[in-house]
């Protein structure tokens, strides 16, 4: 079974999210700021992140970051309400694989994830 960080610190948001990825039968988990989701990205295994660029102690720039200078390949799907080009850009360039915005369709969000799963899947059938 898949599992899937949810990196978010707005509450309502958060648990729209769980719910619908535990629906579709994912395990989930929530960070609701960035230390955490730094820490249970390190510490447990996760197949993919969704991470919100503005979460409360560590940003999620800092935890892009510092996962991926950790060489983390973790997939990494950035979840934010800001839409500006240059900074779905910077996203992308420092180790985002994709980029939403909010507000966004569950069903869109849901494909992208299934995509990157499938990928993922795919990569250890490989290596196995």
């Amino acid at each position: 079974m898949n599992r899937i960080l949810i990196a978010e610190d707005e509450t309502r948001l958060a648990a729209f999210i769980e719910k619908g990825f535990r629906k579709n039968g994912f395990m989930t988990t929530v960070a609701s700021d960035g230390e955490q989701a730094l820490q249970k990205a390190t510490n447990e295994e996760f197949e993919l992140l969704l991470l919100d660029l503005g979460l409360p102690i560590k940003d999620g720039w800092a935890v892009l970051q510092e996962l991926r200078s950790q060489d983390e390949n973790l997939p990494i799907i950035i979840i934010t309400a800001l839409s500006d080009e240059r900074i779905r850009t910077t996203a992308l360039s420092l180790g985002a694989n994709d980029y939403v915005t909010k507000p966004f369709r569950f069903g869109d969000l849901l494909a992208k994830v299934n995509s990157y799963l499938e990928k993922v899947n795919q990569d250890k059938d490989v290596v196995s």
